[in-house]
């Protein structure tokens, strides 16, 4: 379910300053010539897992950055599930993704900039609108959103 209520932007300098952290793990991930996504995830207030793309490096498409920011949180906390937890990433999260985000119970995706051409929190489709599901997220988009958008252009132009 996408959300846009005050209760969830009510802090809007916290969300941005999360953001923030996770375009620099987007920066990263550009030095090491991944596509710049980055994702961190938080848990009453405080950051507790970190990630960006390493699919390149480690030669898995299961090396996107919110996979990477989950894994890390997971081990911080000694658990799979990150119950009242929050992801924020630069880019809208794919399908797998989003399926990771919804096994290991995150409260609340933000996001900066949707992906039309994978978004599955909206842009594309959305997986939470899915009935029946036992675990829904709540999504938060538009955060930083030019900045997050900006470093993915600025990155394949180089490429080009």
């Amino acid at each position: 379910m996408i959300k846009n209520d005050k209760s969830k932007l009510s802090d809007l300098k916290f969300h941005e300053t999360m953001m923030e952290l996770a375009l620099d793990e987007a920066k990263k991930a550009e030095l090491m010539g991944e596509v710049p996504i980055g994702a961190i995830i938080v848990k009453d207030g405080f950051v507790i897992g970190k990630g960006h793309n390493t699919r390149e490096g480690h030669e898995s498409p299961l090396g996107h950055a919110e996979l990477n920011a989950i894994s890390s949180a997971c081990s911080k906390l000694g658990s799979w599930r990150l119950t009242g937890c929050d992801i924020y990433v630069t880019i809208e999260p794919c399908p797998m993704c989003v399926g990771a985000i919804y096994q290991s119970r995150i409260r609340t995706i933000f996001y900066g900039a949707n992906d039309v051409k994978a978004g599955a929190c909206g842009s594309l489709f959305n997986l939470f609108e899915v009935k029946g599901l036992n675990h829904y997220c709540e999504v938060v988009p538009g955060i930083l959103k030019e900045k997050g958008s900006t470093i993915i252009t600025d990155f394949f132009k180089k490429k080009r």
